[in-house]
């Protein structure tokens, strides 16, 4: 038995979860190694001066976490840190965690010449940068001082655009609530940086952006995995991972998933939201691929403002090089958030903030957006024309398909034997979070970045003839 005294003076939220997360952290620092025999109830309850209820509801809550075990008579036990996470079967102290700073994903970084790019799905060439040279022009010769030196203020049109451009489903943030960003990975990350502390657990969808599950480690935090269908998240694993794991953050991309193309229901946003509530969970919601959909259904910053941070920027309908990003922030977290990203990102860079500001203001971006959608619905509707008859998800304002590979091809194979074919896709692994035993059999292809409808012809038919080849053992020796 130890003499374990843990000081919960200090702490968030009630007694017995302060308690809780003291047995979880200091498993984790080596304070109490697997085996030991936590203090009775009621010999604890007394030298912490708690009631023996607060202290059994603390044991209780760590057993659902899967920290202890125990029986009525022998005791409670710390559990074996090689038990698994559920959701998660990247172990790394027991825990299924993944840590790994190593992994950057399965994209080529230098591709070969000649390659048609297919896994990309940034707003395609439609002319922008005859708007962009005019409106840069323009702020070289009215701010030549502010271009010369560092940004040290956030002019109030930034926020305004700001404002404007995270628009949707009826919601309009308040100016004041915006923090521009250098894109919106970058807003993000400034979001985790500033709600979070190294160890916390953040909660991903099983496919998802994953450039921002693998900065996850590289800061500290933790993956953990949610279950979801093709929609998004399923409110129960979620409400179940608060209750047993206690994380901080859930990122979630309910307007238009990536890679699914799912939306997430009003209806479960809403239990979402009251989960988040009931576990004091912040949620970041990215919001970037909406910038695309008209109609949108409430997005969760609405229904949820103190806890949500609301990211989108101007990369998938205007322009990815501008690097023009925004954070819709609950009020009283602006300046933390600003302040983060400065730290993590160097600042803002006025020329860009104060061209993608006046983008959105002059009405220019929505010119170019609605550019942008007509190059987008004509690729698309090409890519339902060519892909007849095989098994994929597409919408008509998003740049991209999620495809299911016909038996036997297996999703990484199959990016191996089109890249053979100098056209680059994804493998459904890019946007797992974590390691996981879930197998999808399917791959992502975008239509933006091939410089015209040829183009991307070109790339569809490589993907449409070797769909149709018999066999998974593609491979060349030459």
């Amino acid at each position: 038995m130890t003499n374990w005294l843990p000081d919960i003076s200090k702490g968030d939220g009630p007694l017995y979860v302060r308690l809780a997360d003291r047995i979880e952290s200091d498993i984790h620092s080596g304070l109490l190694p697997t085996g030991t025999k936590l203090p009775p109830q009621r010999d604890l309850a007394y030298d912490i001066g708690v009631t023996i209820g607060t202290v059994g509801r603390a044991y209780a809550l760590a057993r659902e976490r899967g920290l202890v075990s125990g029986e009525v008579g022998r005791g409670t036990y710390i559990q074996s840190r090689n038990t698994p996470m559920p959701g998660n079967n990247e172990i790394v102290e027991g825990k299924g965690l993944a840590t790994s700073i190593e992994f950057a994903g399965t994209r080529a970084i230098l591709p070969e010449p000649g390659t048609i790019m297919m896994d990309s799905s940034a707003a395609p060439d439609i002319g922008q940068s005859a708007a962009l040279e005019r409106i840069l022009m323009d702020i070289s010769r009215s701010h030549p001082h502010e271009i010369a030196s560092y940004s040290r203020t956030h002019p109030r049109n930034w926020l305004e655009a700001g404002s404007r451009w995270a628009a949707c489903g009826g919601w309009l943030p308040a100016p004041e609530t915006i923090v521009p960003t250098v894109g919106a990975h970058a807003g993000i990350v400034a979001v985790l940086s500033a709600m979070t502390a190294p160890g916390d657990l953040i909660v991903f969808e099983n496919l998802t952006y994953s450039s921002f599950a693998r900065t996850v480690p590289l800061l500290g935090r933790r993956v953990i995995i949610v279950e979801s269908d093709d929609e998004g998240v399923l409110s129960e694993d979620f409400e179940r991972l608060c209750a047993q794991w206690h994380p901080k953050v859930l990122f979630l991309m309910p307007a238009m998933r990536n890679p699914t193309l799912g939306i997430l229901p009003d209806a479960r946003r809403r239990e979402i939201v009251e989960i988040a509530r009931r576990y004091n969970v912040w949620l970041i919601e990215d919001g970037v691929y909406g910038a695309m959909i008209e109609n949108q259904s409430t997005p969760i910053a609405a229904m949820a403002p103190e806890r949500t941070f609301h990211v989108t920027s101007l990369s998938k309908a205007i322009a990815a090089g501008v690097r023009g990003g925004y954070v819709a922030c609950p009020p009283a977290y602006v300046q933390r958030i600003l302040t983060a990203h400065k730290m993590a990102a160097g600042g803002m860079i006025f020329l860009l903030a104060e061209l993608a500001a006046r983008l959105v203001l002059s009405g220019a971006a929505d010119q170019i957006r609605e550019k942008v959608k007509d190059v987008v619905a004509e690729r698309e509707a090409l890519a339902r024309e060519m892909f007849a008859g095989f098994d994929f998800r597409s919408h008509p304002r998003v740049p991209f398909l999620w495809m299911k590979l016909p038996e036997p091809w297996l999703s990484g194979t199959f990016k191996k034997a089109v890249l053979q074919n100098n056209v680059l896709i994804d493998d459904e692994d890019e946007f797992k979070p974590a390691r996981t035993d879930k197998v999808y059999h399917r791959v992502r292809f975008g239509f933006t970045a091939p410089k015209s409808l040829d183009d991307a012809r070109a790339g569809f038919e490589v993907i449409r003839r070797l769909l149709a080849e018999p066999t998974a053992s593609y491979d060349d020796y030459s």
